[in-house]
């Protein structure tokens, strides 16, 4: 596995036009491994349905994808983050939406040792940016459909519904009040909620030249963690967490506790 990033030139047009379009980036990060072929069937895609293990029975393993996330930590400051089987080339970006001087543009980590050294009660501060959405059914007889959270309180309770699944617990803060709802007293930080979605051409028979608006609901977490099940998080860290993995939500990075 590997970790890659990338920082974005954000006053370059290339820049401006990847960040503001999911689809338009996912196919950017797609376009950096010439090992997947256009139609052709891979466990490395993210279009390929892979359940997500917070819905996996503890013990079971998902197969590794591409993962990739956007950090804005400021207007000049906007990195992408790339999580991979196999080695990614990013010259593509770097011509379009990088910065041209004179080293390669990014830096790709060795993952795996990283990931192989993860054990049980150790403490990490982490980040996740994902899609947080419960299933409902609004009238009786009807299937269940999917449903964005859109508040923080109810964000922050569908990570903590996952956290045992994936393999980690999110620390309590020292002066938490038992008393106090359950989704309060955690260290947890919910940021960079953003329900705009974006549009897309509609593939709908008799709509040829039309555009849609797909809806996707993003909330980002930043808190810290302790390791309860080193495999199942090792699953949650390479297969994702959640829905819309195309469209950078789904990456968890890691990072020592006391760090951004």
């Amino acid at each position: 596995m590997h970790l890659t990033r990338f920082r974005f030139h954000t006053h370059r047009s290339g820049a401006r036009r990847l960040l503001s379009s999911p689809q338009s980036l996912h196919a950017a990060v797609m376009g950096a491994f010439p090992d997947l072929l256009p139609g052709s069937p891979s466990p490395h895609d993210p279009l390929a349905g892979i359940t997500d293990p917070a819905t996996v029975r503890k013990g079971d393993t998902t197969p590794p994808r591409v993962l990739w996330r956007v950090d804005r930590n400021a207007s000049a400051e906007v990195f992408l983050y790339v999580v991979s089987p196999s080695r990614p080339t990013l010259s593509h970006l770097v011509e379009q939406a990088g910065w041209n001087d004179g080293d390669a543009g990014w830096q790709t980590y060795d993952y795996s040792g990283f990931l192989s050294r993860l054990e049980a009660g150790q403490t990490w501060a982490f980040r996740l940016t994902a899609n947080p959405v419960h299933s409902i059914r609004r009238k009786d007889g009807e299937e269940t459909k999917p449903t964005a959270h859109v508040t923080p309180r109810h964000q922050a309770g569908w990570l903590l519904k996952k956290q045992e699944r994936c393999g980690f617990e999110v620390l309590r803060r020292p002066d938490h009040d038992p008393a106090m709802p359950e989704v309060d007293g955690y260290e947890l930080l919910v940021h960079d909620r953003n329900s705009a979605g974006f549009d897309k051409r509609d593939p709908r028979p008799g709509r040829e030249g039309k555009r849609m608006r797909v809806p996707v609901v993003t909330a980002t977490f930043d808190g810290r963690l302790t390791v309860t099940d080193p495999d199942a998080l090792r699953s949650a860290l390479t297969a994702g967490i959640g829905r819309a993995k195309a469209y950078g939500c789904g990456l968890m990075t890691l990072a020592p506790a006391g760090e951004r």
